[in-house]
């Protein structure tokens, strides 16, 4: 399904305000809800921190199957809004060994999500950092030069870091998928119990943008895992560059696969320095937008469906980047990972203080 264009994104999001009484901001079709209700009534949830109280609901469309999503929604970009957010999923990752997925940012970036933006919720998660090598040439592109660059970025600082494919891949099964029959991720990621995903939500040169999605197709890959998803399956050895739509689609085949494998993961997207390009860039072109604010959720699909939507919806400059998200067809990804179960395209966005 294409994206409708700037003008009548933007129209559309005005007249579901009008209609509802509160912007309408969803997308088509819908995914179940979690089983537990989040913590919204400042009573101390199961991951030991206090929920926020969500000051308003921007009811999203409900889908025929069931009820939408919950996206949780602050406007502040800091540490403080970043555990409130975390808190108000209402549940948490449980005791055993969490790995926190983020970006550690490419040498020459700064858009990357900063150890002291991500430090204090690490801690309460009591979580290890975690990445996996890159498949092309740059700083993080060897072990050794991959955690030259944590510590340089001050994550080492932070909590124990591991490049999880440091030992090499592990294959998942993909089930169903589009191109992919298999998965290749780090051997490391077994020894975890759970994953806090941590994405800085942006534009990406391939797929348009990259949020939670991105984060564990991509960026829980291993080096080979990475060339694999990227030529559509044609290769793990080499790199080969597939069409937007197949390389799009062999996203969310490894999303399907990931998930599946470990079904513990919570997701929240941090919208600051929106800049067309990815984290992966060593000189990314800078920001035209204001920062939007941190976002959180039990559904990836959710949760980059609301992001995108909220840059559809902004009033500031956001022309390129919308254009390099249509030019790539990146909200297919979107539609891909619903199809294969990862999550739903409908969601309630609930701002909390």
């Amino acid at each position: 399904m294409k994206r409708e264009t700037h003008m009548t994104r933007r129209k559309f999001v005005a007249l579901g305000a009008i209609a509802g009484g509160a912007a309408v901001l969803s997308g088509l079709t819908a995914c179940g809800r979690s089983s537990q209700e989040p913590s919204a009534s400042g009573q101390p949830s199961d991951n030991g921190m206090t929920g926020a109280e969500p000051t308003s609901s921007v009811t999203g469309i409900q889908g025929p199957t069931g009820p939408t999503a919950e996206v949780f929604f602050a406007r502040s970009v800091d540490s403080v809004a970043l555990q409130a957010v975390f808190a108000a999923i209402g549940r948490g990752l449980g005791d055993g060994k969490v790995g926190v997925k983020l970006s550690t940012g490419e040498p020459g970036g700064n858009h990357y999500l900063k150890a002291d933006l991500i430090g204090d919720l690490v801690r309460v998660v009591n979580g290890t950092i975690v990445e996996c090598n890159t498949a092309y040439g740059g700083g993080r592109s060897s072990t050794h030069g991959h955690y030259r660059v944590a510590a340089d970025h001050g994550f080492t600082q932070v909590a124990d870091f591991q490049v999880m494919d440091e030992d090499g891949s592990i294959q998942l099964p993909v089930v169903g998928g589009y191109h992919l029959s298999e998965d290749l991720v780090g051997a490391h990621f077994a020894d975890y119990d759970g994953f806090l995903v941590l994405s800085h939500f942006k534009g990406h040169m391939m797929a348009g943008f990259g949020g939670a999605l991105k984060n564990i197709s991509i960026g829980m890959a291993s080096r080979e895992g990475k060339l694999l998803i990227h030529s559509a399956g044609a290769s793990s050895t080499s790199w080969q560059s597939a069409a937007d739509p197949d390389f799009l689609e062999s996203m969310a085949d490894a999303c399907q696969a990931v998930l599946a494998a470990q079904p513990n993961m919570l997701f929240i997207n941090v919208m600051n320095n929106l800049s067309v390009d990815c984290d992966c860039d060593s000189n990314p072109a800078p920001p035209k937008m204001a920062d939007i604010g941190i976002l959180a959720s039990a559904d990836p699909v959710a949760l980059d469906q609301a992001c995108v939507d909220l840059i559809y919806a902004s009033d500031d400059d956001s022309a390129d980047l919308i254009a390099r998200i249509e030019s790539r067809g990146g909200v297919h990804v979107l539609e891909a990972a619903e199809s294969l179960g990862v999550g739903g395209r409908a969601y309630e966005l609930v701002e909390i203080a």
